[in-house]
């Protein structure tokens, strides 16, 4: 069992040519139910910013406009990944296990990432290769995934070398 998580939160868009990184923000988790309520939190809080309801406060009627159909629905994605608990259960179990967790969404001009991952599996990983060399031959890593609302969301999780290291290592 992993103790510690840090999760990030992260906007993706293209200027100049470039793909741009914002960061929205940065929460290290001392345990896994809170870097688990943290994501859900987050993945709300970006879903309120992009779908206001109109009778908000904060934005006057006339700044509000439906969206066409064709543009894809990312606060309803991420609104469905927030209360998809066999999902969340999945996303606990990898990330309890020292694996990345990287859930992703986006429009026509924008990337959202929200990524979390096992503080103790970072030091660990970084440790193994000074500890050993990795054994030749070893498979590569995979990268399973699964789709969520309308195949727009992508969760990965993310199995690192770390695991093959380890089998590597004389006992």
């Amino acid at each position: 069992m992993h103790d510690e998580f840090l999760c990030h939160v992260t906007a993706y868009g293209v200027a100049g040519g470039r793909r741009i990184g914002v960061p929205l923000g940065t929460y290290r988790a001392p345990t896994l139910p809170l870097a688990m309520w943290w994501l859900r939190d987050r993945a709300t809080w970006i879903a309120e910013r992009l779908d206001p309801t109109p009778d908000s406060p904060h934005f006057p009627a006339e700044a509000l406009c439906p969206i066409g159909a064709h543009v894809p629905d990312v606060p309803g994605l991420l609104r469905a990944w927030r209360d998809d608990n066999a999902c969340q259960n999945r996303i606990a179990e990898q990330l309890a296990g020292g694996r990345l967790i990287r859930y992703t969404v986006h429009d026509e001009v924008t990337e959202y990432e929200l990524l979390a991952e096992s503080v103790d599996a970072l030091r660990m990983h970084r440790a193994v290769p000074r500890l050993t060399a990795p054994p030749t031959g070893r498979r590569s890593a995979g990268t399973p995934t699964a789709t969520t609302g309308s195949g727009r969301g992508r969760i990965m999780v993310v199995v690192d070398e770390f695991t093959d290291l380890l089998e590597g290592i004389p006992r």
